[in-house]
């Protein structure tokens, strides 16, 4: 007897789907979750409906292309972060998405316009970090209306048809810059700060200032904002900048510097002997901070993972082709920041932060902060836990949450 040849029917009940999808899948049109398809394929092999070279071309699914546009010299944070994504493609492979980066000319907005028009055309999807510009905005809703998503990085884009933000809340970094700038003055003291910005054409930078300046106002109000300089993340222009500062406020107590060109600052410091003196708080932990905070001309630095950073944009084109929920496994960006002893201190939420020592034990982290406690006149509490040799991290934060609730119970 002559077996029947299976149709289109038999792989849409052996997959669990219509006979629609099953064509869909089979004629290589869009429109189908990777899963559906590698299921619809593999019902169509084992009932053989198509000769194996023909299911391996279906098989060979072009991968999703995803460019990422980045400022190529202003900001060596920046560079790292696209240098990171031309060398780490085998890790895009289970993501089925491959990425590309083009660098181009920071703060030039019709650059960068011109850039997300010609080269968006190009691939399925764009990451980029964006100027607040009229221009910009437009190209990304041309863009929309191409079929091809943005999602904007480090900085975000408002009131634009991006579909999502992959970056720190920039509002919160600046507070903890100012919280941690107070800390090192000395919160009574009536001292005087300076701003220098990249650009505040970079919503990140405005959000930052805005933190900053918030956090002074409802905590600090004596605390002396003397003056908001942009010096576009160049570190010629901001040695400049940092000297004209230095020069007309001999008494300036601390900087912080909301976007790139750390190393500027640091040289005018050394150049005239305030490296030790000046307070100096920045973003980005590159090679360059790296230095300055070994060598004591930076107090610290508020950084965020340039891999976690990629991984989320990433995760949210595979997402957004699969016709997943976007934020489906992207991970909350969080901020760190780095002390010169490689210390990490990462806010939790609210007021609270963990303060990470390397290579301490118990009795050296007490020492730690009974000097903190000491050198600060406001009540503060805290808690204690070592770090057991495998343990996982979301059970060293319960029991550091629990030492730190015993703390303030003790002290009502």
């Amino acid at each position: 007897m002559r077996r029947n040849m299976p149709n289109l029917a038999d792989i849409a009940r052996l997959a669990g789907v219509s006979t629609a999808t099953v064509d869909r899948v089979l004629h290589r049109r869009s429109g189908v979750r990777q899963t559906t398809v590698q299921r619809v394929l593999h019902a169509a092999g084992e009932l053989r409906y198509l000769p194996e070279p023909e299911l391996e071309a279906v098989r060979a699914m072009p991968p999703t292309q995803v460019l990422f546009v980045l400022p190529g010299r202003s900001s060596k944070f920046l560079r790292m972060l696209g240098e990171w994504v031309q060398c780490s493609q085998t890790q895009w492979a289970p993501y089925h998405v491959n990425c590309r980066v083009q660098f181009i000319q920071g703060f030039d907005p019709q650059a960068l316009a011109s850039t997300l028009l010609r080269r968006g055309r190009e691939c399925h999807g764009v990451a980029f970090m964006p100027l607040e510009h009229p221009s910009v905005r437009e190209a990304v809703g041309v863009l929309a209306d191409a079929g091809v998503a943005t999602v904007t990085l480090v900085s975000d884009l408002s009131h634009s048809r991006r579909i999502a933000y992959v970056g720190l809340d920039n509002g919160s970094a600046g507070r903890t810059a100012a919280y941690l700038i107070a800390r090192f003055v000395g919160p009574e003291r009536a001292a005087k700060v300076a701003l220098i910005a990249g650009s505040l054409s970079y919503k990140a930078h405005v959000e930052r200032e805005a933190g900053f300046l918030q956090l002074f106002a409802e905590q600090y109000p004596h605390m002396q904002v003397v003056g908001l300089r942009e010096g576009y993340d160049d570190e010629a222009v901001n040695y400049r900048q940092a000297r004209a500062l230095l020069e007309q406020h001999p008494d300036l107590a601390a900087i912080y510097n909301i976007g790139g060109g750390a190393q500027g600052i640091g040289q005018a410091l050394k150049a005239t002997g305030k490296q030790h003196k000046v307070v100096f708080i920045g973003h980005g932990l590159t090679p360059d901070t790296r230095a300055l905070l070994i060598d004591g001309s930076m107090d610290a630095v508020i950084t965020q993972s340039p891999q976690s950073a990629i991984m989320n944009c990433v995760r949210i084109f595979a997402n957004l082709r699969e016709k997943r929920e976007l934020t489906a496994g992207v991970e909350a960006n969080r901020s760190q920041v780095i002390f010169r002893e490689n210390y990490i201190l990462a806010r939790t939420g609210g007021d609270e932060f963990v303060l990470v020592l390397a290579d301490t034990d118990a009795a050296a982290a007490h020492a730690l902060l009974a000097r903190l406690h000491e050198a600060n006149e406001s009540r503060w509490s805290s808690g204690v836990v070592e770090w057991g040799r495998g343990e996982a991290l979301p059970d060293v934060l319960r029991r550091a949450d629990q030492a730190l609730y015993l703390a303030k119970t003790s002290r009502r």
